[in-house]
């Protein structure tokens, strides 16, 4: 074989599964093995080890075939290979929930799996015929259930050279494409002048790729941090040390900035295909997302067509956005949110939230699912934000009260279903009876036992249910326990098991993934190197904790390129949030501050609040100073539940022109301290009121328990370096350009303690102290400075 030709490799189940899919998208079906993730494993090793000493388990194959102009090796690892009288065979095992009578005869794509394992076989030892042997097992009884037959190898190898010349165009489009984007990263340069400290930045990410590292970045805001870390990606991938580039993001604004990026690259000749992930929910064009063919056009007869609606689109167009990829899957009738994943799959960079990587109910399964890795570059943006979506991810929680409910819904309907419910119902009934508010637990067994059993005849339900609005109910339900199952599969010391009395007297029993590191490791680890940088990623010690198992990733501060001469920072030591200390004396003193701010220089400033209530408070006494002073400053108050309409005209009160001051009044790591860029005059000053410390709650002191017993700083872990990232972020609202100038004020006693000081970022060396005495005079005397201070 010449090993100099091109090589391209698929995995057996995508090459099936991409080939042979047909027909529409159907969720009221969920197929037979679409749970095997849960038990899978231990389903699979029990069955192996049960077949004796003919049976050889998970057998690792692989075949190259000569295409014109490079190699397609197809490869993958066959369950099992059993030696019997007459011959051959191949196992293919499958896990299922559903009932085994249902299954008449294999599904197709895991029979063609398993025959294609089968040539490959056949072909090595030079067999003349193979046995092909499907067993489907069902999770809750373990029953088992098998389909048998035989194949000729010359019939095998005619099937499986049909398919594969079916997939070859596509190889050969990816081998073209890359020899085509290759050479025109070459000639890609830094598309700008370095800043201060950027080069160094730029080095560093392309050296961690290089070394199949992790970098952890604290840039402040105006390093350039996007494209210091996109432009030595695409080189690295340019020089064969990367093979997809996945930029994640927590928010809408942060992938347009990653999309100018790749923009700006693109002017100098890059060709690159980026595709933009949006969220099923934002992009489908019905009303109502149900993914069957009697309720969506798109998704009837979605996989007739949706392959030719990808290849096309992508021998036609490299920036594929959300309009594009609407555009082209209402050409082709075909789901946009489908066909954008199928899309993914052959673009250079994919430009998504984090759960496409990180989450396992939503992560692309073609990239991460089990066994599937390659040398993908992780560019994670504003990272200090995955800590907490982590969190989330990976825990769980299911309510007592919902199987009760669920179990009244279909008592009439579904005897079966009913008693498997109050069975669970039963179980977390007895937990209920023996906690007492919050009760940390050791296991939850015997609920996780009920689970199993119930999820067989949710299977079952869901497949027969023809009463849609009850269907819906019972696959909320069934998602919760799916993913509780998930959890509690993989639960290690990292966790936390505790049931909960929460509001109206419901129960709730939850899964608490207290540290993430390690899961989300899981998902780097089918990368090559990851990359996470913020403008707020401090302590980094914190975030390395929490980010990363791995014991040698780097870290880099990058310096702020902004002259500290443009910006005032003060912190005021005569006020307190305490809560023993709040009232209308101390709600007054920090009106007086915001007022002496806003007649200081006229013009636009937000005040951040701990709480709705606090800032309402203090507005209120705000209101009361202007009156009495009959001072003309303007106002605007975010308020709970803003509509995108609603914050959009929120923030156009800081585009306009004024003559007199504006105060913003928001929620400190709400919506507007983070992710909004007010540069030049749009905003010239931030007031921070409190430490940002979230309010104490069962789930904070279980994280701080937690970390105390392990010798860390507990209060640090659950509220300190949460609430002060909240203030770092608020505060990077004011400087946001060379030009910008304004004043940042932190007003609450606790600013002063050592532990607050050590997580402030080095460019704020430089700062002053204030108090209601002397505040006007230094706020009025750093505008005076620069030669445009105007006082009201």
């Amino acid at each position: 074989m010449d090993t100099e030709r091109p090589l391209i490799r698929i995995s057996v189940r995508n090459l099936v599964e991409f080939i042979l899919r047909s027909g529409d998208i159907d969720n009221r079906t969920s197929g037979a093995d679409k749970d095997a993730m849960l038990l899978g494993g231990k389903i699979h090793r029990k069955i192996q080890r049960s077949m004796g000493a003919d049976y050889q388990a998970e057998v690792s194959l692989k075949m190259q075939i000569p295409c014109q102009g490079f190699n397609l090796s197809v490869e993958g690892r066959a369950d099992g290979i059993l030696q019997t009288p007459s011959g051959v065979v191949v196992d293919e095992i499958k896990g299922m929930f559903m009932d085994l009578d249902v299954l008449k005869e294999p599904v197709p794509v895991h029979l063609a799996q398993a025959k294609c394992y089968a040539y490959i076989y056949a072909v090595q030892h030079d067999l003349e015929e193979m046995g092909v042997q499907m067993t489907y097992c069902n999770m809750d009884t373990e029953e088992i259930r098998r389909f048998q037959s035989a194949y000729r190898t010359k019939e095998l190898e005619t099937w499986f050279l049909e398919v594969v010349g079916q997939y070859e165009k596509w190889a050969r489009f990816q081998i073209r494409w890359q020899e085509k984007r290759n050479a025109s990263i070459r000639e890609v340069q830094f598309p700008f002048a370095y800043r201060e400290g950027q080069k160094k930045l730029t080095a560093a990410v392309y050296r961690t790729i290089e070394q199949k590292k992790n970098l952890f970045i604290q840039a402040p805001t105006g390093v350039g941090k996007t494209i210091a870390t996109v432009f030595p990606a695409v080189r690295a991938m340019g020089e064969g040390l990367g093979e997809k580039i996945f930029y994640l993001t927590a928010k809408t604004i942060t992938r347009t900035v990653a999309w100018q990026a790749f923009e700006t690259l693109r002017e100098q000749a890059l060709r690159m295909k980026v595709i933009v992930l949006t969220a099923k929910e934002k992009i489908c064009f019905c009303e109502k997302t149900e993914c069957n063919p009697d309720a969506c056009p798109y998704a009837k007869g979605h996989f007739d067509r949706v392959n030719d609606a990808v290849y096309e689109l992508l021998t036609t167009t490299d920036a594929i956005g959300r309009e594009v990829i609407e555009e082209q899957a209402r050409k082709w009738q075909v789901c946009p949110f489908e066909m954008g994943l199928d899309v993914s799959s052959w673009v250079d960079a994919v430009i998504c939230d984090y759960n496409y990587v990180f989450d396992p109910n939503a992560h692309l399964k073609r990239f991460f699912g089990e066994g599937n890795k390659g040398d993908y570059l992780f560019l994670i943006d504003e990272a200090h934000n995955l800590v907490e979506r982590g969190r989330e991810m990976y825990s769980a929680v299911i309510c007592k009260e919902e199987f009760l409910r669920i179990k009244k819904l279909v008592k009439e309907d579904d005897p079966k279903l009913s008693k498997k419910l109050e069975d669970c119902n039963k179980q977390l009934l007895i937990l209920k009876r023996e906690c007492d508010g919050c009760r940390v637990l050791e296991n939850a067994g015997n609920v996780y036992l009920k689970l199993v059993s119930l999820m067989g005849e949710m299977e079952r339900f869901l497949e027969e249910c023809r009463k849609e609005e009850v269907r819906t109910e019972v696959l909320e339900l069934y998602f919760s326990v799916r993913s509780f199952l998930g959890v509690y599969e993989d639960l290690d010391e990292n966790y936390l098991i505790y049931s909960e009395l929460g509001e109206e007297g419901h129960f709730y029993l939850h899964l608490f993934c207290v540290n993430p590191a390690r899961k989300l490791q899981g998902y780097l680890d089918r990368g090559r190197s990851a990359v996470f940088f913020s403008a707020t990623l401090l302590p980094i010690h914190y975030y390395k904790k929490l980010l990363s198992t791995a014991s040698d990733d780097y870290a880099i501060y990058a310096e702020s390129p902004f002259d500290p001469s443009h910006r005032l920072l003060l912190l005021g030591s005569d006020v307190s949030t305490k809560y023993k200390l709040r009232g209308k004396n101390m709600y007054r003193k920090y009106a007086r501050y915001l007022f002496a701010v806003a007649r200081a220089k006229v013009g636009n400033y937000i005040a951040f609040f701990p709480s709705y209530r606090f800032m309402e408070e203090v507005c209120e006494e705000f209101l009361e100073l202007l009156e009495e002073s009959r001072e003309e400053i303007d106002y605007v108050m975010q308020s709970q539940y803003m509509s995108e309409e609603a914050r959009e005209i929120f923030l156009e009160n800081f585009e306009d022109v004024r003559t007199r001051s504006l105060m913003g009044f928001c929620v400190l790591g709400g919506i507007f301290s983070e992710g909004i860029d007010l540069s030049e005059d749009k905003l010239i000053g931030a007031v921070i009121i409190g430490t940002g410390l979230p309010q104490v709650c069962r789930e904070r002191e279980l994280l701080k328990q937690y970390f105390d017993d392990r010798g860390l700083r507990g209060f640090d872990y659950a509220y300190l370096y949460p609430g002060m990232n909240k203030v770092l972020q608020a505060a990077g609202r004011v400087i946001r350009t060379d030009e910008d100038q304004g004043v940042i004020l932190l007003l609450d006693d606790r600013f002063q303690e050592r532990r607050c000081q050590e997580i402030f970022p080095r460019e704020w060396a430089s700062r002053g102290r204030c108090s209601l005495e002397n505040v006007t005079e230094q706020v009025a005397g750093f505008w005076e400075k620069k030669n445009g201070g105007e006082t009201s």
